[in-house]
């Protein structure tokens, strides 16, 4: 499933309550600890992420500790005690085998040792599959069928809608609606390649002025290097977002194309502006553009908590509600 795909199934468990031993497929970088962060922000729950690769049994099971002719272990203190969230135990089946064995107690039995989960607390475990070529342990088959698995891949439509949220750069943006199976691509001869955690991190860097190689490697910085010199021969898209730009064509070279729209929903911030970007492309381009130009405002729109603003104007605004009634015809 997407990553959208898994937000939305994810929302729906915690939504019914649903404790039920989870387990999140998927390969580095795609986003796992991520969704379940922003599902449990939406939510209003409590979260602790723990990478059990870095974990001795000690650490997740406690120690022991006399209690008169016996002895109790005393479990560690982020383990939750009270109140209500989600305990993501992460990177689960690169862990090594004892601490899995603890880990999977916490899972299937909700409890290890003297220890047990509090009721308003939900178990998930995620983990990489062996295609991705992480450094894996298997999990036993009669395990495994204890479990509810999903699994997660790469999808740009969801990173989009994500990366609005983030304030990930409009070049990044860009760049990727146009290579967009450039989002995640592991090289295994470099230590840094593309995903969507690393095109975050090339956000950060690309923002203050600095090469991108670092988070994504040579090959999708060469490429995206080229593609920002497009944005030299860029329209004035400040003029097209206040006047309308009715002297100014449509771009023919595609990946302009894409530059083009990408910037006009990330700068279009008014309602006029919104308006005169959308007429520009409605005039001047075919209706994928059009349709590209509204998603990058409704995920800008979700970021500023303006849905119903937008929505609003989307209905007010005949052009736009012909288009959209069109399109979904």
């Amino acid at each position: 499933m997407t990553p959208a795909q898994l937000q939305n199934t994810l929302g729906k468990v915690v939504a019914h309550g649903l404790q039920r031993s989870l387990m999140i497929w998927g390969p580095p970088g795609v986003g796992k600890s991520s969704i379940v962060a922003q599902v449990a922000s939406a939510a209003d729950l409590d979260l602790i992420d723990l990478r059990l690769s870095q974990l001795a049994p000690t650490d997740l099971r406690g120690l022991p500790v006399a209690a008169g002719k016996v002895s109790k272990w005393l479990p560690p203190e982020f383990l939750p005690s009270d109140g209500k969230g989600i305990l993501f135990l992460d990177e689960l089946n690169m862990a090594p085998p004892a601490v899995q064995g603890i880990a999977q107690q916490l899972i299937l039995n909700r409890q290890v040792g003297n220890y047990s989960v509090p009721d308003g607390w939900f178990v998930w475990a995620a983990g990489n599959r062996k295609e991705d070529r992480a450094a894996v342990f298997d999990m036993p088959a009669p395990l495994a069928n204890r479990f509810l698995h999903f699994e997660v891949e790469p999808h740009f439509e969801s990173f989009r809608a994500w990366a609005g949220t983030r304030g990930v750069h409009e070049q990044i943006l860009a760049f990727l609606a146009f290579r967009p199976t450039l989002l995640h691509q592991p090289d295994s001869k470099n230590p840094a390649w593309p995903s969507s955690r690393s095109w975050e991190l090339a956000s950060e860097l690309h923002e203050i002025g600095m090469p991108i190689g670092a988070a994504v490697g040579p090959g999708a910085e060469a490429e995206f290097n080229a593609f920002c010199k497009l944005y030299q021969d860029l329209p004035d898209l400040e003029k097209i977002l206040t006047s309308g730009g009715e002297d100014i064509e449509f771009p023919k070279e595609p990946s302009l194309r894409y530059a083009v729209t990408i910037g006009l929903s990330a700068r279009a911030l008014t309602e006029e502006a919104i308006r005169n970007g959308f007429g520009w492309l409605l005039e001047k381009s075919k209706p994928e553009w059009c349709q590209l130009f509204i998603h990058g405002i409704h995920d800008r729109a979700a970021q500023r908590n303006q849905i119903g603003l937008l929505a609003s104007m989307l209905t007010s605004d005949k052009r736009m509600g012909r288009f959209l009634r069109n399109a979904m015809s």
